[in-house]
């Protein structure tokens, strides 16, 4: 009876911080929509949403309600089952692969030791969503958008991999707490620095991941209507929505646990600034460390016009992969020479 009830206690306490950690992304999914419209809409000179609420904070709310109450519409010809599927294969691995993401130096739900093997097989489930909304919709446009995506995110994703084996050859772990305490020290000592090429090749492939502009041919408005959710209105609409933004969240958060030192204070290591911002949570420097990475995906947005297909295909296949295999000779030259406080014990460990 005891085992019973610690199992079911267990559970419990495993779903309150499941829902610890779903809710606030949540929100932060709402208001991320909310800031990029703000954002854009300065960028672009005028005001973005200021009518829900004070300055237009209720807009999200009011997005969200109205896409509940609008009817879900199967096409005739579509595969009902897998209609229905497409959006929760999309939005599941968005949620979780937060399970091993970091958010203090004891603050995560599952401290598995093979955790950017986990984010990485989970992150490479997500495309299977975009196929299979595309091909069940019954519709060339979704088709298309499907192929296109599915394309994109097989050219991008071999990129994102090898750039995570620079990160794992220079930490010497796959537990993202162990990668994080690796680039202790101050600024200077973080990844970004030494792997600077796979940290942008990483970044910028996370924007093509996630068919954002200016990689969003998968979606693009002036050749295939709306890509592969042109059939889906309603709540299966708003998954996908909900998903893309998930998932811009959580490659803000890995880019900023793998190479500019997650949850570790900016100013560790400076003499004045170090005391001074000692009583600051770690959460706060990750927090603050993913804002500026979606602000640069609002950003890219702002300014870049769409890249024709075949042009993400080129840089996907032609620069970034050779970039990538060439800096990771580089950085296995550079661990074999113990360079800098960088990969000086990496071989010991």
């Amino acid at each position: 009876m005891f085992e019973l009830s610690d199992t079911v206690l267990t559970v419990l306490w495993t779903i309150v911080k499941i829902v610890v950690i779903v809710a606030p992304l949540m929100l932060g999914v709402a208001y991320l929509t909310y800031a990029e419209r703000k954002i854009i809409g300065y960028m672009q000179v005028r005001i973005g949403p200021n009518r829900v609420g004070p300055k237009g904070w209720l807009q999200p709310i009011a997005d969200a309600l109205k896409l509940m109450f609008k009817e879900i519409i199967l096409p005739t010809g579509a595969n009902k089952i897998l209609f229905v599927v497409a959006p929760i294969l999309s939005i599941a691995p968005a949620l979780a692969a937060w399970a091993v993401i970091p958010f203090d130096d004891e603050l995560v739900l599952s401290n598995m030791d093979a955790g950017l093997l986990y984010v990485l097989a989970l992150t490479s489930i997500g495309v299977y969503g975009v196929i299979i909304a595309g091909w069940a919709s019954n519709s060339k446009y979704a088709f298309l958008g499907a192929m296109r995506s599915a394309a994109q995110v097989v050219s991008y994703e071999i990129a994102m991999g090898f750039a995570l084996v620079g990160v794992l050859m220079a930490a010497g772990s796959l537990n993202l707490g162990d990668i994080v305490r690796a680039q202790e020290g101050n600024f200077l000592t973080k990844y970004w620095l030494p792997l600077l090429p796979l940290f942008v090749v990483y970044f910028l492939s996370g924007v093509a991941e996630t068919n954002r502009a200016p990689f969003d041919v998968a979606e693009g408005e002036s050749e295939i209507v709306a890509g592969f959710h042109v059939e889906y209105s309603g709540m299966t609409f708003a998954i996908f929505f909900l998903a893309e933004y998930a998932n811009m969240i959580l490659i803000a958060a890995l880019s900023s646990i793998l190479f500019l030192g997650g949850w570790l204070s900016p100013f560790q290591g400076i003499p004045v600034l170090d005391p001074m911002t000692a009583w600051v949570p770690g959460l706060f420097w990750l927090l603050m460390k993913m804002s500026i990475f979606l602000f640069l995906f609002l950003w890219f947005r702002a300014t870049f016009p769409r890249y024709r297909y075949d042009q993400i295909m080129r840089l996907g296949w032609k620069v970034f992969l050779p970039v990538t295999i060439f800096w990771l000779f580089v950085e296995g030259v550079a661990i074999y020479a113990e360079l800098g406080p960088w990969f000086s014990g990496v071989l010991g460990a």
